[in-house]
């Protein structure tokens, strides 16, 4: 792997500090699909390089990409803007993509990783660009009470923030899973440094879920999900949960 490999590399399957230029971009772009079109072609660009290069990859580089994964995912705890924190999840997530191709993971299992993470991220860009249409913003806890103003929409963002977030079922939880459990024979330091950025995953987003789902509502009134938008959700949900099985395969 020679070192524009590695520069390219740690951009697209962003390492500290080269991940600072994907959330420049990331923030730049306001209109949701074209952030859409980023979170999903920005990892595979990365993949496509890197295993291009059919080099072996640094332990110097594994370190930084645990670092980085771990970082992001600790700032993201204190994240208010929803397209920030998706951005951070996104960054962190992806990192953790140079753990596998250390592991000789297939190339086809990769891009699949690469899809784990970001596919609910898209979700989740969709819906914090219809907060920022009926609300001005999509601030966590600017205005709460989502579950009792828009039920519909409100479930959906559940599901989607638990998907993000690797909970059991998605994708990327198996994905996550098949990671620590190929690594923890010859580092389980970094293991552990995966279990840890998976726990700050969660915490960031039970926040994020508790500053815009729960509470009182404020009296500011919006449309919910119509129940076409409800279903078209709910249908990815369904076939992430079922490559989240077919990932299983090679996690269990």
């Amino acid at each position: 792997m020679s070192d524009a490999t590695y520069w390219l590399g740690g951009l697209f399957l962003p390492v500290f500090p080269l991940s600072m230029a994907f959330n420049a971009v990331f923030a730049r772009v306001r209109n949701a699909t074209l952030r859409s079109a980023l979170l999903l072609a920005w990892p595979q660009m990365g993949l496509a390089m890197v295993l291009a290069a059919h080099r072996p990859v640094p332990g110097w580089l594994l370190a930084l990409a645990l670092f980085t994964s771990a970082l992001y995912a600790f700032r993201a705890i204190g994240l208010r803007d929803v397209g920030q924190w998706v951005g951070y999840l996104a960054t962190s997530g992806w990192a953790l993509l140079w753990i596998a191709v250390a592991n000789r993971t297939s190339a086809d299992l990769l891009h699949l990783y690469a899809l784990a993470f970001s596919v609910p991220l898209v979700l989740l860009a969709l819906l914090g660009a219809r907060l920022e249409e009926h609300f001005g913003a999509a601030y966590i806890g600017l205005y709460g009470g989502l579950a009792q103003m828009v039920p519909r929409m409100a479930g959906v963002l559940v599901c989607v923030v638990l998907a993000a977030v690797a909970t059991p079922l998605s994708p990327s939880f198996f994905a996550m899973l098949a990671t620590v459990v190929t690594i923890t024979p010859t580092a389980p330091w970094a293991a552990l440094a995966l279990l840890g950025t998976w726990l700050l995953w969660s915490w960031a987003g039970v926040r994020l879920l508790q500053g815009l789902v729960v509470g009182p509502v404020d009296g500011v009134k919006a449309p919910d999900l119509g129940l076409a938008s409800t279903w078209a959700y709910a249908a990815v949900l369904l076939v992430l949960v079922g490559s989240g099985f077919y990932l299983a395969g090679g996690a269990l």
